[in-house]
């Protein structure tokens, strides 16, 4: 007796032509989705989630055929409605401040994350403001809540997982440089031995592609990345660029620093990955400051054309970069042509349509049952 699936694929397909264009095949959905799952481990291409408004737009970011292969919230808790179809997508927790810490039930709020989780994001922006998503946090203080109560987690949680932890991730400015150099000298001051050890760097930058590749310089100088031997280089820490964007610029002044940011970041090997700062649709509140062009979706849903570059197939852990953002540029939009929008769901908007979409698939999952059922007996 054959597999259930030949049926489905056999069978189901002698019914009406309708059924056939509604009911995708297990089997293709599965080579499919194995395929999808293999170019984003190997992408580095991340999405810093913005909200749930939309939930169509975050099931396309987070399909399998995108290459986006982490997300984060800027919290402890990952996406509600990510939870069960991103399991190809990492979830990164994020300390936003020194109270996440200090909660009792901040280790069960780990322990209780997808294994696939296994790096920790740590205070956000902690040089900046709180009324601009700061986290205001005096250097010294956040040496000694990293060392007490982050440090740790790099050897065993309380369930014996352990995670690779970040160095605080502060805004692209000589501010924030000095944080950082009050911090370091505030964990060595702490710990003679060890200091805050980190196994990353989160980073922020907003401005041209120029202005990025000079800070990844400066921070490369200050975490000492000039080793003298490929062993001492994989003991550095790779930087994750977890918020970048170029505000306050037209659409083809933001198109072309993505264009040449993307396949640098991707050929670099110190960088393990980045995340673009607009996940979100043109006009809303979330990009006031940012401006419009930062936009990955239009005021409708669609990808513009600068969504469509961030999901293209042309980059994404390739190395196309030469090391100047000469890359490769767009070489195709790999089904995330401009306009293209993330499918309807039940629990959104478009759930009407959604509903009934779903309907006539069960119905012919239950017709092709029926029609294999009777072709097997």
């Amino acid at each position: 007796m054959r597999p259930l699936y030949y049926y489905q694929t056999s069978v189901v397909c002698i019914i009406p032509l309708l059924f056939c264009n509604i009911f995708p095949l297990a089997a293709a959905d599965s080579n499919s989705n194995s395929n999808s799952n293999s170019n984003k481990s190997q992408s580095k291409r991340g999405l810093a989630y913005q909200n749930g408004a939309h939930k169509a737009d975050n099931r396309l970011l987070l399909s399998p055929e995108s290459p986006v292969a982490w997300y984060y919230t800027w919290s402890l808790w990952p996406a509600p409605e990510a939870a069960n179809d991103t399991a190809a997508v990492e979830f990164l927790p994020l300390v936003h401040s020194t109270d996440d810490v200090a909660n009792d039930d901040f280790g069960k709020q780990l322990d209780g994350l997808p294994a696939s989780s296994t790096h920790l994001l740590t205070f956000n922006e902690p040089d900046g403001d709180t009324g601009s998503g700061g986290s205001a946090i005096e250097p010294e203080d956040a040496a000694k809540s990293y060392i007490d109560r982050i440090a740790p987690l790099r050897s065993s949680g309380n369930d014996g997982r352990t995670w690779n932890i970040s160095h605080p991730s502060v805004t692209g400015s000589p501010r924030g440089l000095d944080w950082l150099r009050r911090f370091n000298e505030s964990c060595w001051d702490l710990d003679r031995e060890k200091g805050c050890p980190a196994d990353f760097v989160a980073v922020h930058w907003y401005g041209e592609f120029e202005g990025l590749k000079g800070w990844l310089d400066t921070l490369h100088d200050f975490y000492g990345h000039t080793p003298s031997s490929s062993s001492e280089r994989e003991k550095s820490p790779k930087f994750w660029i977890t918020e970048m964007a170029l505000p306050q610029q037209d659409d083809e002044a933001t198109l072309r620093m993505m264009n040449q940011t993307l396949p640098y970041l991707d050929g670099l090997d110190y960088v393990g990955g980045y995340a673009w700062f607009g996940a979100f649709r043109k006009g809303e509140k979330a990009n006031g400051w940012t401006g419009d062009a930062v936009s990955l979706f239009d005021d409708e849903g669609g990808l513009t054309e600068l969504g469509s570059l961030y999901l293209s197939s042309g980059h994404g852990g390739n190395g196309n970069g030469d090391g100047n953002g000469n890359g490769n540029g767009q070489d195709g939009s790999g089904g995330f042509e401009p306009g293209k929008k993330g499918p309807p769901g039940d629990d959104d908007d478009e759930g009407g349509a959604a509903s009934m979409y779903s309907a006539s698939r069960w119905f012919a999952v239950v017709v092709g049952l029926v029609a294999a059922g009777l072709v097997a007996w």
